[in-house]
């Protein structure tokens, strides 16, 4: 993620990069994609490691080039079992997911509407707000381009799966990059959603790498962040959502100003790591072209265990093949989605359609999930990772999950492999405890929310 510093997409020239990440160009055709998506014969995911040393997590998904047209938001709604709670009109009416982001995007509007129009979504008013001001956009700035890819991701990916929910979109005017640059004002920002009221779903698609923390001041915001996380989500019943991180097992894309691999070991990101967030990671998704689908691990998901934070209550119950991995400290992710570019979005940034995939687009697609199980719920289900264990553990897990048992995300450091981790039956630190099959998941999750 770094924004996640891959937002994974395949741009057009004009954009640039985005953000970390090189790509080669490919713009979409309109109208509705017929090919099937699949990673195979597809282009890899480029990683030029240290291209930029700022950008938003979310929107470091690496970019990729492929042959294989994009799913539409049909078919992703038909491969996470979405489609037949929104026949039954659970479309997130009523619901309000916040988006925090830096910048923001000057066509986030308009390129809602392109969007809504090519795929037959009811048209919606985005409400944007600047609590500390804005800083005006500059074309020839990658790093606002590459934000701007990912607010269009995460508003478009929210609006295709709870069609009818509100989304409120915050804007810093600091770009998060590494270490404490920009995590103060995203945390006033959020402050500022919570006190309010502006809506109870949170998704946040940006993160910055442990190793960049680990000093004085990384630690002193941390606290900060636990100690408001906490109170939202059990006091002011908010749930948040957090990309896992675009680099598999360690954070490539983090870099300084002089282009330095920061660590060549695995690792994690803030604040996927928080027990107080919901961490998302990344799958492929694909399909046999009649309505069947399968997923494998996404070789780029983050995932894997804090060296900050100890193993919170909810993961104490994981057998002990888990708990051998976990050494008494917090895993991610807790679950998973579609976030390889090969299978990716067909989103509109700045008047261009583009394919996009990353835990960038796996984190928003939860959150829209969650707003359709809060108006189903009839109230906010608030801290929902005690209540996905429980369901993970339990006789339903099947019904309730696509268990991914395939992948790995060991990755290359420049030539030095960082060994990852392999997804397995149940919970694992690539996929944590898989894929949504929605329409049994949402009626569990709100009985095992209580």
């Amino acid at each position: 993620m770094r924004t996640l510093r891959s937002l994974r997409l395949i741009v057009p020239m004009l954009l640039l990069a985005v953000l970390v990440a090189a790509c080669s160009p490919t713009q979409t055709t309109g109208g509705s994609a017929t090919k099937t998506p699949n990673a195979t014969g597809t282009a890899a995911a480029s990683h030029p490691f240290c291209v930029a040393p700022s950008g938003a997590q979310a929107a470091r998904s690496t970019l990729a080039s492929r042959d294989a047209a994009p799913f539409t938001p049909q078919q992703f709604r038909d491969a996470y079992g979405v489609t037949p709670l929104l026949n039954q009109g659970y479309t997130g009416k009523g619901q309000t997911v916040v988006v925090i982001d830096s910048f923001g995007s000057p066509t986030l509007q308009d390129d809602i509407n392109a969007f809504d129009q090519q795929y037959n979504l009811p048209p919606i008013t985005l409400q944007i707000l600047s609590p500390l001001g804005s800083k005006p956009f500059d074309p020839s700035n990658q790093d606002m381009q590459g934000w701007a890819g990912e607010t269009s991701l995460d508003v478009q990916v929210i609006h295709s799966i709870a069609p009818d929910a509100n989304i409120v979109v915050l804007t810093s005017p600091v770009d998060e990059t590494e270490g404490t640059v920009g995590l103060p004002q995203f945390r006033q920002i959020e402050e500022y959603a919570v006190n309010h009221h502006l809506g109870n779903i949170i998704s946040q698609s940006w993160g910055a790498s442990e190793v960049t923390l680990a000093d004085q001041a990384g630690q002193q915001e941390i606290s900060q962040w636990t100690s408001f996380y906490q109170q939202a989500t059990t006091q002011d019943g908010v749930t948040f959502f957090v990309g896992s991180g675009d680099s598999g097992a360690t954070d490539l894309a983090n870099c300084d100003v002089n282009n330095k691999i920061y660590s060549t070991t695995p690792t994690t990101s803030f604040p996927s790591d928080e027990p107080w967030v919901t961490s998302v990671g990344g799958t492929t998704l694909s399909s046999d072209g009649n309505g069947n689908y399968s997923e494998t691990a996404w070789t780029d998901s983050g995932g894997g265990f804090s060296k900050f934070f100890k193993e919170p209550d909810f993961q104490q119950q994981l057998p002990s093949s888990d708990q051998s991995q976990l050494n008494g400290r917090r895993g991610v992710p807790d679950v998973a989605a579609d976030a390889d570019p090969a299978s990716g979005w067909p989103i509109y940034v700045l008047g261009q359609q583009q394919i996009i995939g990353g835990t960038s687009a796996a984190c928003p697609f939860w959150a829209a999930l969650t707003a359709i199980a809060d108006q189903m719920a009839g109230h906010p289900l608030g801290f929902i990772n005690p209540a996905l264990y429980k369901l993970g553990l339990s006789s339903s897990y099947s019904q309730d999950f696509r268990d991914i048992t395939s992948g790995n995300n060991s990755a290359d450091a420049q030539g030095t492999t960082v060994q990852g981790y392999n997804a397995v039956p149940g919970w694992d630190p690539i996929t944590g405890w898989g894929t949504p099959n929605a329409a049994k998941l949402l009626p569990a999750l709100i009985a095992a929310a209580g």
